[in-house]
């Protein structure tokens, strides 16, 4: 059964919703009472991405990442800001499960090769985030030359084990996922592969879920989420508002 990761997009502090890259929406002001909320709801897990970070080329949001691990009792899942060593082992010293990195991996591939080394496949997960098959890099603000397949390619030479596949051109628009290049790179490198982008409600996860036997297992979803598209949440509303014992306690 394929595993769905509730998305938080921390930006300036906020819990938001990029739209291929650029500012959409914005769900709180708290993103600490977003991840007791998923918790609340039953998540095994959750996918954080400093915003702010991956523009910046460091954590930016560390405080209030620090106080989620703090607060929630599930893994979380680290993206955003990871272009050093040093910075991987900082979250990691935090409490953070996995890391997941992206430009290191082009501009840096010797320090990439380190983290991968050091903490091991199960931990760290390359990120792809292309646009038109090209891979961009540096918060998705700069093409990288590469296209998505070559440079999944060269992750699993590297010894990767998962890819995270974002494609910016549906990302936060609820468009449905790109499943073909989903496809291409599960059958050209054999990797875990975590979805990312464009899932607009359950027929996308259903087809996502046909993809399981390529290595496609697991899937991020923000802005479907939010927006209350799966009918499972308006039980999920309830059982919070009656306080029934139906959904994970804190």
């Amino acid at each position: 059964m394929i595993l769905v990761i509730p998305a938080i997009d921390i930006k300036g502090g906020k819990c938001v919703q990029m739209v291929r890259g650029v500012a959409g929406f914005v769900y709180s002001d708290d993103p600490i009472e977003m991840a007791k909320l998923w918790r609340k709801e039953n998540a095994k897990a959750l996918h954080v991405t400093d915003i702010d970070g991956a523009m910046e080329g460091h954590l930016v949001n560390f405080g209030i990442i620090e106080k989620m691990v703090e607060t929630v009792s599930i893994p979380i899942v680290l993206a955003g800001g990871f272009r050093t060593f040093d910075e991987v082992k900082r979250a990691f010293d935090l409490g953070i499960h996995r890391v997941v990195i992206e430009t290191m991996l082009i501009e840096t591939p010797d320090e990439a090769k380190r983290v991968l080394d050091t903490f091991g496949a199960t931990r760290v997960v390359a990120g792809i985030s292309a646009q038109n098959r090209q891979v961009r890099t540096r918060g998705w603000k700069e093409f990288s030359g590469m296209t998505a397949i070559s440079f999944a390619l060269n992750i699993a030479a590297l010894g990767f084990k998962r890819i995270l596949f974002t494609d910016i051109s549906v990302d936060g628009t609820m468009l449905g996922p790109n499943f073909a290049m989903m496809k291409q790179i599960a059958e050209a490198t054999h990797l875990r592969i975590t979805a990312s982008g464009g899932v607009a409600g359950l027929e996308d996860l259903l087809k996502l879920q046909e993809m399981e036997s390529l290595g496609v297992d697991s899937v991020i979803i923000g802005r479907a989420l939010y927006e209350n598209k799966f009918a499972c949440q308006g039980i999920w509303r309830m059982c919070e508002a009656g306080n029934y014992p139906y959904t994970a306690r804190l």
